[in-house]
């Protein structure tokens, strides 16, 4: 299995920096997530890792061995693009079987390793339909078997799932998760979108601008985002200012713009009396709490039935207001009722801009 480092990578295309001295290390078999908006600087980054761009400045390493200025075609890496790009005039077997024969294996190895690459994303029954005879999904699953057929050392894939419905997407999630572990590659993912991300991934960055915002878990990541923008991003979230409060044991108060909120003290650099900004996700809020946590009293505004769950927006004196989000378990709030919310201090989350 292959550790990706990725050390200081810089990419200019004349004034612009596309991708901005981004270090990373992706672990062996790590399904690895790059996320962000579009220029972010994601694809560059993919493309560098490819060998279809090269570096203005940094190093990347696949195990001890630099391969920053190693061409495509001597760096072991398989890819599958957004479009797929499937030969029209081949069919599926000859799809797939592309590679190896550029890579002059012979054609006894090379039948075997098509029909286990076809039978490991269950498109064996297809192998001799062209392309144009096939769905959106069932084209993605040849694309994917292209590039694992030749045995690389790293699978790349360029939002993959990009073309397909929303039902195709979930089921090819699954599907491709599967195929990533069962074989052990490195791979590397690149999305925009933040479901297939936390869905998916061992590990993923989050990219904005060209420079590494935040790296860990999809759990981390979510539930403690170190920024507003990775905060904002990753889901949902309520955006608060606050002023640092009293300290009680391991927890602070925070003087938010809807009512006062605990939160674990995680250092000594808080400034006693300044103001900070700290995010809620919609489903930390219970309309119940323990001792740890204090009451936040509003007026119930808007109610939305979303059927396994219910969003309802509280209000709050000054026009403020925050998102709650409900499992649909026993009553449901009722618009113009008075609100009674609790959140616990593990969920209060202060950013660091």
């Amino acid at each position: 299995m292959t550790c990706i480092s990725i050390e200081g990578i810089t990419k200019r295309f004349g004034q612009t920096t596309a991708v901005n001295g981004v270090d990373l290390k992706i672990e062996s078999g790590d399904l690895f997530f790059l996320l962000g908006p579009s220029g972010c600087g994601k694809t560059t980054l993919l493309r560098m890792l490819a060998g279809f761009i090269e570096p203005s400045s940094g190093r990347i390493r696949f195990n001890d061995k630099d391969v920053t200025t190693l061409p495509p075609n001597r760096r072991n890496t398989g890819m599958v693009f957004q479009s797929y790009a499937l030969w029209p005039h081949m069919t599926v077997a000859e799809n797939v079987a592309y590679g190896l024969r550029v890579r002059k294996v012979d054609a006894a190895t090379r039948k075997a390793r098509v029909s286990r690459a076809l039978e490991a994303v269950q498109m064996d029954p297809y192998a001799q339909r062209r392309p144009n005879q096939l769905s959106g999904g069932q084209q993605q699953r040849v694309a994917l078997a292209r590039a694992l057929v030749i045995e690389p050392e790293v699978l790349l894939l360029d939002e993959p799932l990009s073309n397909l419905d929303a039902k195709l997407r979930l089921e090819m999630r699954q599907e491709i998760r599967r195929l990533c572990k069962e074989s052990e590659i490195t791979t590397v993912y690149v999305t925009h979108d933040q479901e297939e991300a936390l869905s998916m991934a061992d590990r993923m960055a989050v990219l904005k601008d060209g420079s590494l915002q935040q790296l860990g878990p999809p759990q981390t990541l979510y539930r403690q985002p170190k920024t507003r923008f990775v905060a904002e991003f990753l889901g949902e979230t309520n955006l608060l200012p606050a002023s640092v409060g009293s300290r009680e044991g391991s927890k602070v108060r925070l003087e938010t713009v809807v009512g006062d909120v605990l939160a674990n003290a995680s250092g000594d650099d808080l400034p006693d009396g300044g103001n900070i900004t700290c995010s809620i996700r919609p489903e930390s809020f219970r309309w119940s709490g323990s001792d740890a946590a204090l009451p936040l009293k509003g007026q119930v505004q808007e109610v939305v039935f979303l059927g396994d769950v219910t969003q309802a927006v509280v209000g709050f004196e000054g026009g403020h207001s925050i998102r709650t989000i409900s499992l649909n378990q026993g009553k449901r709030p009722e618009c113009g009722e008075e609100a009674c919310l609790f959140v616990e201090p593990q969920d209060v989350v202060i950013l660091n801009d």
